[in-house]
């Protein structure tokens, strides 16, 4: 049955509009990305393959384009418009760091850093360099390395927080193989990281760990 013939407290768009996104399920919000479905299949029914094919929304946003392309009623349009629906959400997080300081707003600093590297197949360090009201004033790919490891030189660091003449930073790295512990390799090189900074008045405010959806803080769970 198609999506114009159910009631219409049960059609996503209307759902939505009456109690807002927070309450449609995941299929449901595809569903209206999607707008239409196939022959003989609503959109929801549509976005529920999907998410079956991909595993979850994560995976199906970060599925390469040819993954996402070869799934029948998808494409190359369907595939733009989903990477610049990330793309303008990461941008949204990264104008509200940029406005309010990342102390008052660690939960913006949390879904950024998730959107920017969850998606990442090999280990990434990126850094956040923070003005005097702790606003981000820049974010920086510092490393990349293989799926297991990358390489971080403390003085590569300090030499573009003195650069950027920023006051503090936020420091954060994946873990593509889905497990958001911190190793005693992440553990030392906070140390180090935060005592290069401290030489130069820099303060490292925080240290995260991305694995899939889960992001870990250091300073949260003690491990700075």
């Amino acid at each position: 049955m198609p999506i114009t013939d159910w009631p219409s407290a049960e059609r996503p768009r209307e759902k939505l509009l009456s109690l807002g996104a927070a309450a449609l399920s995941e299929a449901e919000l595809l569903a209206i990305f999607l707008r239409v479905g196939l022959p003989g299949k609503s959109a929801v029914d549509l976005a529920r393959d999907l998410l079956r094919h991909f595993g979850s929304l994560a995976a199906l946003f970060a599925a390469p384009r040819p993954a996402f392309a070869a799934v029948p009623g998808m494409g190359d349009a369907k595939y733009a418009q989903l990477q610049a629906v990330l793309e303008m959400a990461r941008r949204t997080l990264k104008e509200e760091l940029h406005q309010t300081s990342a102390l008052d707003s660690p939960e913006s600093v949390r879904r950024y850093l998730g959107l920017l590297l969850r998606h990442r197949d090999v280990e990434v360090f990126v850094v956040l360099f923070l003005d005097m009201g702790h606003r981000v004033m820049a974010c920086e790919e510092l490393a990349q390395g293989s799926l297991s490891e990358t390489r971080v030189y403390p003085r590569e660091l300090a030499r573009r927080a003195l650069a950027l003449n920023a006051a503090a930073v936020i420091v954060a790295h994946n873990h593509p193989s889905g497990r958001a512990d911190a190793s005693d390799a992440d553990r030392l090189l906070t140390r180090q990281l935060a005592q290069t900074l401290s030489l130069i008045d820099v303060r490292l405010l925080d240290h995260f760990i991305v694995a899939g959806h889960q992001v870990a803080s250091f300073a949260e769970h003690g491990w700075m």
